[in-house]
């Protein structure tokens, strides 16, 4: 068995652990040495037949047996017995947002094994009759099942982007493979993606679709074509695959790429223009919107909103941001409250990328669950940015994310607001007053001078939270007034604002920080997700203030 299928293996067993609840750290074992399996780059048969695969992290002696195992019979005898106690789509409750593990072991012991047999547990009041399964426990499951049912098994994008990533790496393994790109929801950038959409182009069609057809994760083969193939992978993802000769790629990764609305929109400006005449062969994506008059659309404004009518007009913006533009990394948080880095590792991973300043910006007393820093800790943080800042190249900002207190009051005395040089607000708690008690509260703490930045304004957290009730509009012109600044969350379960309300902020002149709200050096990387969401709000570079030198940000805030 190749590395690849060992590697869904583990994840398989990995999964089904999961929902049988018994060994949290076990399955969280065999998950770990999936990806690290997936991923590493030595040659593989080596290390099997030379026993050295413990020397990959998170691989220990008994994962390296199985997999030992996994790789010179085919099988695994964990893995069959799991199989054996668990009905094909069992792996369907790991999907349920909210699902604990204690609840998948009560509801796998009582033979309920997916989301169809939850509904009906539920409807029949079986489930409310199951000890630990109270009134009210079976209303909150009931409640995040009809949302995961509504939602139609939507991925969160970076998990879909894992997977998407994952498949694209197994693909160019072939030697028919010329261009694969990610194409659909997940080009666009889109907070949740329902179907992971691959594009390829080849000479070969037939081979690469059969190489495709060869990765291991493939629990289920929807539909196949000659050119396309649709398929489930074994943790429930949809997946189509679909390639083409490389004189048509660019037109297969556009119609694979736009949504409905604006492939239809085009169709209808295609059929007034050239009427039945055939389409030319093009070279590029750009091609497609020059062959109609139109100006280029970059993929993360391809949804049928107003794109179309500012292409015809050539009115969209030439400038979009990138992630080039980004010199500062806005909205750090430490090991001093919740991060898990040091400010020096943050800091040395951040102008590790180029970046030329960091804001530390960790949580205010009020968050205590979040190691809130009280003022005794501040002031040694404070001491020990001095300190770092002698060895460092990047600029340390002194900031803080400080809470909205319910009336609209910002957290730390005004003599300590004063002397930050970057003050974040943010909402953390009462998530539930209502629409005129939040709007009121937003906009009293928006008339606080100190106040600089909005942090993650809505406070929604994608297919878990809700954003906040409130007149978002009327709290826009007072940010236009008070010349605040909005944060477009780069923390792929945020993606806060959305896109719209950030095209009501432009139009309002508002300026914009995209930042991680990184509370790990990985977290850093999360800094494209940010970059899309701005994207998708038409977000020009010299809108964004951490596009400006470290002397320029400063001057920049300082004026708001």
């Amino acid at each position: 068995m190749d590395r690849l299928k060992i590697s869904a293996a583990l994840n398989e067993i990995g999964l089904l652990l999961k929902v049988k609840g018994k060994d949290y750290f076990r399955s969280r074992a065999y998950l770990t040495a999936a990806q690290a399996l997936a991923n590493i780059d030595e040659d593989f048969d080596a290390l099997v037949k030379e026993g050295r695969l413990t020397e990959i992290k998170g691989i220990g002696k008994s994962l390296a047996n199985v997999i030992a195992e996994l790789y010179l019979t085919d099988q695994s005898q964990i893995l069959d017995k799991l199989r054996k106690e668990f009905p094909p789509g069992a792996l369907a409750l790991l999907q349920i947002p909210g699902i604990t593990r204690k609840q998948a072991e009560k509801l796998h012991n009582a033979g309920i094994m997916n989301a169809e047999q939850l509904r009906n547990a539920i409807e029949s009041e079986y489930l409310s009759n199951l000890p630990g399964f109270s009134g009210r426990t079976v209303k909150a499951i009931r409640k995040r099942l009809s949302s995961y049912e509504n939602s139609g098994g939507r991925l969160l994008l970076v998990k879909a982007l894992k997977i998407a990533n994952g498949i694209v790496k197994y693909v160019r393994r072939s030697p028919d493979v010329i261009n694969i790109e990610i194409a659909g929801s997940a080009r666009r950038w889109k907070e949740t993606v329902s179907t992971i959409r691959i594009t390829a182009s080849t000479n070969e069609p037939a081979n690469l679709i059969e190489h495709f057809l060869k990765l291991p994760s493939i629990a289920e083969i929807k539909s196949k074509a000659q050119k396309s193939i649709q398929v489930r992978l074994i943790e429930g993802a949809a997946v189509s695959f679909s390639v083409s000769r490389p004189e048509d790629y660019p037109r297969l990764l556009h119609a694979e790429t736009g949504s409905e609305s604006h492939l239809k929109q085009l169709e209808q400006i295609r059929a007034k223009t050239k009427s039945n005449s055939k389409p030319k062969k093009i070279a590029s994506e750009a091609d497609i919107y020059t062959e109609l008059g139109m100006q280029y659309v970059p993929p993360e404004l391809r949804e049928g909103e107003d794109e179309i009518k500012q292409a015809l007009k050539h009115s969209i913006p030439n400038d979009l941001i990138t992630i080039d533009d980004i010199k500062g990394m806005v909205h750090c948080h430490s090991n001093y409250s919740d991060g898990s880095n040091t400010i020096e590792e943050m800091a040395r991973a951040a102008q590790s990328m180029g970046m030329q300043y960091m804001t530390v910006t960790d949580h205010s007393p009020t968050a205590f669950y979040a190691g809130g820093v009280k003022l005794d800790r501040l002031k040694k943080q404070w001491d020990e940015i001095d300190r770092l800042q002698e060895t460092l190249s990047i600029k340390l900002l002194r900031g803080t994310e400080s809470d909205i207190l319910r009336d609209g009051e910002l957290d730390y005395p005004d003599r300590i607001l004063d002397k930050f040089d970057v003050i974040i607000a943010s909402i953390h708690s009462r998530y539930k007053l209502d629409e005129d008690q939040m709007t009121k509260r937003i906009i009293t703490a928006m008339r606080n001078p100190h106040f600089k930045i909005w942090g993650h304004p809505l406070g929604r957290l994608v297919q878990r939270r809700p954003p906040i009730a409130c007149r978002m509009e009327e709290i826009l012109d007072v940010v236009a007034e008070s010349r605040a600044v909005l944060e477009i969350s780069a923390d792929p379960h945020r993606l806060d604002l959305e896109p719209g309300w950030i095209k009501e902020a432009r139009k309002r002149s508002i300026k914009f920080v995209i930042s991680t709200d990184a509370h790990s050096i990985s977290d850093l990387n999360n800094l494209k997700f940010g970059i899309g969401s701005a994207r998708r709000g038409a977000v020009r570079r010299t809108e964004v203030l951490n596009t400006l030198t470290v002397e320029r940000f400063q001057n920049a805030l300082a004026g708001y």
